[in-house]
C-alpha cells in the first residue's frame, strides 16, 4: 500500500526537502502542498491523504486550529496528523495531542527517521519523539493535579512483558526503537503496547507515558534520552 501523504509549511523551501525526501521511498507519495492551516484543511477534504505533515507556526490558521478542525470532522477521520515542527515545547506537545495529532516530531531528525515516522502514523500509531515527551512529562510533572492519579497496584493487571513495554513506551522510544532494543519484531511489540493501552483504559501511547510515571513505573524526565 502507497501513502499519501499532504505537506503543510508555510516555507515553499522546506517543502520542496521533504518532498524530495519522501519521493525516495517507494511506498511514500506526496498529493499535494498546503502553505497555511486553512488550506490544509481545504487539501485535506479534497484529497483525503493518509498522514497530513503538519507545520505549527504557520501564517493565518496555524498548524495546531488546522489540526483541531480536521480531527474533529468525522469524514476525515482516515487522515492522520504528523506535526512536524521547531518547536518541541511542553504548551504544543500538549496543545497538539489535545488537538488530536497522532505524533509530535522535530525537524532535526534524519530522513530515515522522518520516513518511519510516516510509516508510523499511516499504520494507526500514535509517535511521540524522545523531546517531545520530554516536555509532556515535563508539564505533566510540573501539573501533577491536571490529570487522575494512577496507583501502582493499577499496573497488577500487566504481564511483566507489557510492563516492560510500557517502561520503554515512557522513554519516548517508537515501536520499531523497542524492538531492536528486545529482539522482538515491531508487530509484536505493537500488540504488547495495544494490550497494554487496553488493559490501562489509555486512549492513546501519550496517555501511557503519563501512567507510567503516575504509577512510578518510570521516574523522572531526567531518564529520557
Amino acid at each position: 500500500m502507497t501513502v499519501r501523504v499532504l505537506l503543510a509549511d508555510d516555507q515553499a523551501l522546506l517543502r520542496q526537502a521533504f518532498r524530495t525526501l519522501l519521493a525516495t521511498a517507494d511506498d511514500i507519495t506526496v498529493v499535494g502542498e498546503a502553505a497555511d492551516g486553512r488550506e490544509a484543511v481545504s487539501l485535506t477534504r479534497e484529497l483525503r491523504p493518509d498522514v497530513v505533515v503538519m507545520d505549527i507556526r504557520m501564517p493565518g490558521v496555524d498548524g495546531l486550529t488546522a489540526t483541531s478542525e480536521i480531527c474533529a470532522d468525522p469524514e476525515l477521520q482516515a487522515s492522520r496528523i504528523l506535526i512536524l515542527t521547531t518547536y518541541e515545547t511542553d504548551e504544543y506537545v500538549a496543545q497538539a495531542l489535545r488537538a488530536g495529532a497522532s505524533g509530535f516530531i522535530g525537524k532535526g531528525i534524519g530522513a530515515a527517521d522522518l520516513l518511519g515516522a510516516v510509516r508510523t502514523i499511516a499504520d494507526g500509531e500514535t509517535l511521540l519523539s524522545p523531546a517531545a515527551t520530554r516536555a509532556l512529562v515535563a508539564r505533566f510533572l510540573a501539573t501533577p493535579d491536571d490529570a487522575p492519579p494512577h496507583l501502582p497496584e493499577q499496573l497488577d493487571v500487566l504481564t511483566p512483558r507489557e510492563r516492560e513495554m510500557v517502561a520503554l513506551v515512557a522513554t519516548g522510544l517508537s515501536n520499531q526503537e523497542i524492538a531492536e532494543q528486545v529482539f522482538l519484531s515491531p508487530f509484536t511489540v505493537r500488540a504488547h503496547v495495544q494490550r497494554a493501552m487496553t488493559k490501562l483504559q489509555a486512549r492513546d501511547r501519550a496517555q501511557l507515558v503519563v501512567i507510567a510515571y503516575q504509577t512510578g513505573l518510570a521516574r523522572g524526565a531526567d531518564r529520557l534520552p
